[in-house]
């Protein structure tokens, strides 16, 4: 199974933190690492210290620390406690900005009451203590229901659609920032200056965002062995580990290209097989882009086109997705393309009862029009 950069990072930091958690969770790590990734597992003890914390904070452990608390908490853990944990993750504030707050999403809370359930049903059938029993019986999280999100297909296309690049706006954004962007910027600054720099590896990581629709994960850990000019095709690693062959817009090739022309001189970077497509500039040496920086350059320049509107990688994901649905119609091509393994997530990109529904109440408008001129 292939490892990216950002799965090394969540093996290292999963690596710290299982430092700090009671034996049993180490246990349960080690037994999951084979089948789930590091980043899943990294998330799911995130939500373990969130859990832990509460326990030590409301008093119903006497544990000091998280290492600390035994076994018996949580076999005697009462439905009331657990049920106070979740309310308290659905009720608390998350700040988002400095003047605002905003209530955690369903989806968020479903995940840790995953995470939760997860560690249980391990504790409580795929254990063995000295007496070959499991380390305890008792499951109080299979009392847990989960809040499903309610919400149609129609809705989740819906909302999707409202949120990325419509008709020729993707050929438009691009257009901006490589002919309009810099003029927007004073002479002279530093927004400028680095502008400048960077233009042709930032028109060429949009370009291929719109021009594939591959992750920000999956562009990040791009190496150059990994890119095709005379085929327009690219390789990456999927979600799994699972290496993938994908092609490419040819206009979104020939961005790259323009940039691998310059990448050389101006980040001082060596050309080596191995070596990462999309870089920054060190004060002594490149080192490769991370997602984080990818992020940040995406709703920058997506802001700046629409003020109102900043974007972010896998909005240009959805609207590679839509573009190429509707030019083909071809469910499972898009799912190859986008490395889905699911009709159901694919068809969010091809909604043709919403069409429908849209193209009737124009229907209807011009109807009343006309009455109203009669």
């Amino acid at each position: 199974m292939a490892e990216t950069r950002q799965h090394k990072v969540h093996q290292k930091k999963l690596q710290e933190l299982v430092k700090i958690m009671p034996y049993y969770v180490g246990e349960y790590v080690d037994d999951k690492l084979d089948t789930r990734s590091s980043s899943t597992l990294l998330n799911y003890v995130l939500d373990y210290k969130m859990f832990f914390e509460w326990l030590i904070s409301e008093g119903i452990t006497e544990a000091a620390t998280i290492k600390e608390i035994p076994l018996s908490v949580l076999e005697k853990l009462k439905l009331d406690d657990a049920k106070n944990f979740f309310k308290y993750l659905q009720r608390r504030d998350i700040q988002v900005s400095k003047n605002e707050t905003k209530k955690p999403e369903k989806i968020s809370v479903n995940r840790k009451i995953s995470a939760l359930r997860s560690l249980f049903h391990y504790l409580t059938t795929q254990t063995e203590n000295d007496e070959g029993e499991p380390y305890f019986y008792r499951n109080v999280m299979l009392k847990i229901e989960v809040n499903k999100v309610k919400e149609t297909l129609g809705a989740r296309a819906s909302k999707i659609s409202t949120k990325i690049f419509q008709n020729n706006d993707d050929a438009s954004f691009l257009w901006f920032v490589r002919n309009q962007y810099e003029k927007n910027l004073p002479d002279g600054s530093r927004k400028r200056i680095f502008f400048k720099r960077d233009k042709e590896r930032d028109l060429a990581i949009l370009s291929l965002f719109l021009g594939s629709g591959i992750r920000v994960n999956e562009l990040t850990n791009l190496r150059l062995k990994d890119l095709d000019f005379e085929l327009n095709i690219i390789s990456v690693i999927r979600k799994g580990g699972k290496k993938d062959t994908i092609p490419v817009v040819p206009e979104a090739m020939r961005d790259i290209r323009d940039y691998l022309d310059i990448r050389s001189e101006r980040y001082k970077a060596t050309n080596e097989d191995s070596d990462y497509v999309f870089i920054s500039k060190g004060s002594t040496s490149p080192s490769p882009l991370a997602n984080r920086s990818v992020e940040s350059l995406v709703k920058k320049y997506t802001k700046a086109y629409k003020s109102n509107k900043s974007m972010s990688p896998h909005k240009l994901r959805h609207t590679y997705a839509t573009n190429l649905m509707e030019e083909t119609g071809d469910i499972h091509l898009l799912m190859r393309q986008l490395g889905h393994s699911s009709t159901s997530t694919a068809a969010l990109y091809s909604n043709p009862d919403q069409e429908k529904a849209q193209e009737a109440a124009r229907q209807l408008g011009l109807r009343r029009n006309q009455l109203n001129k009669d």
